[in-house]
């Protein structure tokens, strides 16, 4: 099958730049860390989120970025990261909207990602894995940015799975023979349904500890599983009778002291 004839739409690139400087905006505006960001340090986390999908998405399909080829794409990053800044608080109020915002932000930079492979003549799978990764790149540069654990690294997240899903169901059903445009559009629709069933009913993968436990104790029950509960009961007790003994040292030193006065001569 040849490539596709896409080309992707400014106005579009451009929503998706602007709600992610708008989610960023917020995200850093309610850090509560032990270094406080200026509003420099805010505005930054957000044009970060805004262009770093659409930056990682061109530089592994090595093209110029998109958005270092037109004037419109750094300052929609700024007003939007000005405007997530100062409407903060009105944001944090509405935290089902951004929520939502989020989750069709991941699909449209998944599926922009995907089209753009493909349409760049790249195999299925390469463009599956460039559109998910343009989709969780803004919030990973995010975090390393802020000096944070890397959201999609941790138990709660379904970002990537969210993106990787709405990707292969562009990938495959452009492969099936439905035009780019149609197969993009469900790629961005199942991305933010996945998205927002997983927010809603708390939804995430197997934690990988709880997976070997469970191993463990297939294998062989004669195993004990020690839960963190446990260990720190066990740390704790270790530490009261390292104070127990240091106490006793104490007390036998004192005691010899007093035993070596009563043995001096009387003056």
């Amino acid at each position: 099958m040849t490539a596709p004839t896409f080309v992707l739409p400014l106005w579009a690139d451009l929503v998706a730049v602007g709600v992610g400087g708008v989610q960023g905006a917020v995200f850093a505006s309610g850090f509560q860390g032990q270094r406080r960001l200026d509003l420099l340090g805010v505005a930054l986390i957000g044009i970060i989120v805004g262009l770093g999908g659409g930056l990682i998405r061109d530089i592994l399909l090595g093209v110029t970025p998109a958005a270092m080829q037109s004037n419109w794409y750094l300052p929609t990053a700024v007003l939007a990261s000005l405007a997530g800044m100062l409407l903060a608080g009105l944001f944090q109020r509405l935290n089902r909207l951004i929520v939502a915002l989020d989750a069709v932000l991941i699909g449209l930079y998944g599926a922009f990602g995907t089209s753009k492979a493909l349409a760049a003549g790249l195999p299925l799978v390469p463009s599956i894995f460039i559109g998910a990764l343009a989709a969780v790149g803004g919030g990973v540069a995010r975090d390393i940015a802020m000096g944070l654990p890397i959201a999609i690294m941790h138990v709660g997240s379904l970002y990537a799975v969210a993106a990787a899903a709405g990707c292969t169901v562009l990938g495959v059903s452009y492969e099936l023979g439905l035009p780019i445009v149609p197969a993009a559009v469900a790629g961005i629709v199942v991305t933010t349904v996945i998205r927002l069933l997983a927010v809603i009913f708390d939804v995430s993968l197997p934690e990988q500890r709880r997976i070997h436990r469970r191993r463990v104790l297939l294998e062989t029950s004669a195993i004990p599983v020690i839960s963190s509960e446990m260990l720190a009961q066990a740390e704790a007790a270790a530490e009261r009778a390292e104070e127990a003994a240091e106490q006793a040292q104490a007390a036998a030193e004192q005691a010899g002291e007093a035993a070596g006065d009563d043995d001096l001569p009387d003056r």
